[in-house]
């Protein structure tokens, strides 16, 4: 081959121009503006929510599917767990250095005393602010730091089975404590169904505590002080302890939870339950042929009516890899009128977002008036870094209220110990 380079006139001096040439061409080429391009940025999204219903996960995974083939630099890292087991799942992430970028829960507050969250102040569009409920999004800050972002929400109501509130001569729900003490007296002299159905469960102690603590007139918290063991807190509790003991509620509240609950009003036996609106949608795909009422949240006699609202939020933990354009991309998406729209219908909840608001509203007179009462509503406490453990506290009550006999002011005296102590640890 040596040999054959030789009888080739000129290559030699071919061959010793080639390094000249190439570095020629690549100085060119970087005049030309045509130098090779930087490698592209992946992203990388954990995002661990909420699993409301059987269509929680199907709507997400779809939804994820689609955004991943728009934006194919982003990967989307989803993970959808029940609420009974969503704390140990975050909580572990958040132990080992890997917390999720984004978290659909319900509290925030304390995450953010210890500086774990980011400020969505940096990270919304601001099309995307613009369409969040101003007062959701103010229930979310802490000293003008956007620590939180309503995802939905949800009024109670008292929902009731009226095929049993016929059987038991009931022709309207009640609104007053005596009238729902009657009334479920009512259902179970007719020997058919459980009359009310009480949640002290993991997931709704703090629930049916704000029903009856707003029901008497009382409270959480007020004025920046925690009021749990006001007295009309204490009435409100002892009133719920009596409907027990009197064999008026069902027989397990610290057992079955509120969905089971829903089963069982659906199924004929339990006569009334307050739940969330989501009710309308969930129950009668389970229970096509039920016909069901709903009325307000009963109260104390001689107290205001009330509307009671939850909402759930969205936080983003900071971690070494958070890609902050990522996500805006991402969340824009995940609220993005068509798709948010639907994920509110099928889930039966009540939106976030104002555009699709208004667009439900015009088109169901339900939704409106539960919008507005939303609009109206008390809420949790949920700017107060104390309030996660306090509601863990609370969750200890239900067995010692009900079946262990303690008082319910003494509950209530440990529970406002416990908050105090706990606020002023977080100081």
């Amino acid at each position: 081959m040596i040999g054959a380079f030789k009888r080739l006139p000129g290559l030699g001096a071919v061959i010793a121009l080639l390094p000249l040439t190439v570095l020629l061409a690549s100085c060119a080429g970087k005049e030309d503006g045509h130098a090779a391009a930087p490698q592209e940025k992946r992203s990388l999204i954990r995002f661990v929510a909420s699993e409301y219903s059987m269509e929680t996960k199907p709507i997400l995974e779809k939804l994820v599917k689609e955004f991943e083939l728009k934006n194919p630099l982003i990967d989307i890292e989803l993970q959808v767990a029940n609420w009974d087991i969503l704390d140990g799942i975050y909580t572990t992430m958040i132990s080992q250095n890997q917390p999720p970028d984004l978290l659909n829960t319900n509290v925030y507050a304390h995450f953010a005393e210890d500086g774990l969250l980011n400020d969505f102040n940096d990270i919304l569009s601001s099309e995307l602010r613009n369409k969040l409920y101003p007062n959701l999004m103010r229930m979310d800050q802490i000293g003008g730091r956007q620590y939180a972002i309503p995802y939905v929400a949800s009024i109670r109501n008292l929902y009731y089975n009226e095929a049993i509130f016929d059987q038991a001569g009931i022709r309207q729900p009640p609104r007053t404590w005596s009238e729902l003490k009657a009334d479920a007296l009512r259902i179970k002299k007719a020997g058919a169904a459980y009359g009310f159905g009480v949640d002290l469960t993991d997931n709704e102690t703090q629930a049916y505590l704000s029903y009856f603590f707003f029901g008497a007139g009382g409270g959480w918290i007020q004025n920046g002080k925690w009021t749990i063991n006001s007295p009309a807190n204490v009435e409100g509790l002892t009133y719920l302890k009596a409907l027990y003991d009197g064999g008026l509620t069902d027989p397990e509240p610290t057992i079955t939870t509120r969905d089971e609950k829903q089963r069982i009003l659906g199924d004929g036996k339990l006569g009334m339950m307050i739940s969330g609106n989501y009710f309308s949608s969930v129950v009668p795909k389970e229970f096509p042929g039920l016909k069901w009422g709903v009325g307000p949240i009963p109260v104390k006699e001689g107290s205001r009516p009330i509307s009671f609202g939850v909402h759930d939020v969205l936080v983003s933990f900071k971690t070494d890899h958070t890609d902050k354009e990522a996500l805006s991309k991402f969340l824009d998406y995940l609220y993005d009128d068509p798709s948010y729209q639907e994920m509110i219908q099928r889930e039966g909840f009540l939106p976030a977002n104002a555009q699709v608001g208004a667009k439900l509203a015009a088109q169901d007179l339900v939704m409106k008036a539960n919008l507005d009462a939303l609009s109206q509503a008390k809420f949790y406490p949920v700017q107060e870094p104390a309030w996660q453990a306090i509601m863990d506290y609370a969750r200890k009550l239900g067995d010692a209220v009900l079946y262990d006999h303690l008082a319910p002011k003494k509950a209530l005296d440990e529970l406002q110990h416990f908050a105090e102590k706990r606020s002023r640890q977080q100081q």
